[in-house]
């Protein structure tokens, strides 16, 4: 898998992409000053876009069908998660742009060589925000076992509870 967008996966069988270009804008307004440069300020990351483009040929690789499938992602106007099949997590992206070229026809007039672009648009404001902080949910997570010998030793108790009434409840119907 060289990708996996939302649960589409880029692959050979799906869409295989030739060319992923990424890019970074960063925001650095300016404020004019007499007789100096203007002065620049940092405000923050701008847009981040990917725009993955390939070739399809259907009787090897994926065709209309995963082109479709795209489509639809696209159509329902959600963010998708966005990781690379190394594991790097790109963030939650929004379909752009989706655009494709058919040519090469066979006989029935379906396509043997399918070109297509593909534009994402990163709208998560973080890795951070998009996972919360790992911190905190760490903590949480060691406050919660450190009460787990109490709630075992609870839990425990009311299964022996339960468990009596039971056989006593048994032990009074064979009687």
């Amino acid at each position: 898998m060289m990708m996996i967008y939302g649960m589409l996966p880029f692959m050979l069988q799906t869409l295989p992409y030739d060319e992923l270009q990424r890019n970074v804008d960063y925001r650095w307004p300016t404020n004019s000053r007499i007789g100096q440069r203007a002065a620049a300020q940092f405000i923050g990351p701008g847009d981040e876009k990917i725009t993955l483009s390939g070739e399809l040929r259907p009787e090897i690789t994926g065709g209309a069908v995963s082109l479709l499938t795209l489509k639809v992602m696209a159509d329902e106007g959600r963010a998708w998660p966005l990781i690379g099949g190394n594991g790097t997590i790109y963030g939650m992206y929004v379909t752009q742009s989706l655009a494709d070229s058919h040519s090469e026809f066979y006989s029935d007039g379906s396509a043997r060589k399918i070109t297509f672009n593909l534009s994402l648009l990163r709208v998560d404001e973080s890795l951070t925000a998009m996972f919360g902080d790992l911190k905190k949910q760490a903590e949480g997570l060691i406050s919660g076992a450190g009460n787990l010998p109490g709630q075992l030793s609870s839990a425990v108790d009311s299964i022996k509870s339960a468990a009596g009434s039971v056989i006593s409840s048994a032990g009074g119907l064979l009687s």
